[in-house]
């Protein structure tokens, strides 16, 4: 449950939720429209299930696109698709290698400020500051 909360945050803050959001309504609208252009396809739920297969490259080939409509639906749908595939998985890295170097970079920043304050530690912030220079240098 705590990861899908962070998916959920991380696609907010980098607004790749919006692109989410908008890719979905891109595949029912295509799905609609090669439901309506397609005559092979007489089932909202087959022309779903076609898309499904075209936007996942799977292409069963159990339902065809025969006319022109469709088939450029269908090749607008595999791009987006792709960009999707490409631009989420890329913005969720981004967003977790720069939240990484911040709090690498709110722990050097508090662990300077301790140093420059070395005589005024007291012994428990002392022996505190030790354990995390030991823990440090067992990492490297």
């Amino acid at each position: 449950m705590k990861k899908t909360r962070l998916l959920k945050i991380v696609l907010k803050r980098t607004g790749a939720i919006k692109l989410l959001c908008s890719y979905v309504i891109v595949f029912f609208a295509v799905s609609v429209a090669i439901w309506i252009f397609e005559p092979n396809i007489t089932r909202l739920f087959d022309s779903i299930w076609y898309c499904f297969s075209v936007a996942t490259t799977i292409g069963l080939g159990d339902v065809l696109a025969t006319t022109l409509v469709g088939r450029v639906l269908s090749i607008f749908l595999s791009i987006c698709s792709i960009l999707i595939i490409a631009v989420v998985p890329g913005v969720i890295t981004s967003y977790y290698v720069e939240s990484t170097k911040l709090r690498a970079d709110e722990s050097s920043a508090k662990f300077l400020d301790d140093l420059e304050r070395l005589p005024e530690l007291s012994k428990e912030e002392l022996t505190e500051l030790s354990e995390k220079v030991k823990k440090f240098n067992r990492k490297k």
